[in-house]
């Protein structure tokens, strides 16, 4: 059973980066695709990033294509999620959640089975 936990959320200024990183201490991480989604105040949850479990393919939602990237590395149960050139509207609570699968990256949140936490993120301008 994944045991997620989201870390490096924090205050950045617009035009800034953050760099999150998802850990799991359970023992099958390498059998899970992991997605980033986010929550903002006043809006549905919605898709970010998202990566197979092999790491061989990566899906990104259109508002943030070109400014942010997601990588994994199975070895250390790790995936991140480098945001640049963040904007306002990236201010969010961010978790990052395991899917089973071994197929194509999911971008519906009721398609993943275990969540985090969530970390805030806040852009200023």
């Amino acid at each position: 059973q994944a045991q997620l936990v989201e870390s490096g959320g924090g205050l950045a200024q617009a035009g800034g980066s953050l760099r999150l990183s998802c850990t799991d201490s359970g023992v099958t991480f390498r059998g899970y695709a992991i997605g980033w989604f986010r929550l903002a105040p006043g809006k549905e949850r919605e898709f970010v990033a998202g990566i197979s479990w092999n790491g061989y393919n990566t899906r990104y939602a259109d508002s943030v294509k070109g400014r942010f990237a997601i990588s994994r590395a199975n070895v250390k149960n790790t995936v991140w999620l480098q945001m640049n050139s963040l904007k306002p509207d990236d201010t969010a609570v961010y978790y990052c959640a395991a899917d089973n699968n071994f197929g194509e990256v999911r971008t519906l949140d009721i398609e993943y089975d275990y969540w985090g936490p969530g970390t805030q993120v806040t852009v200023s301008s």
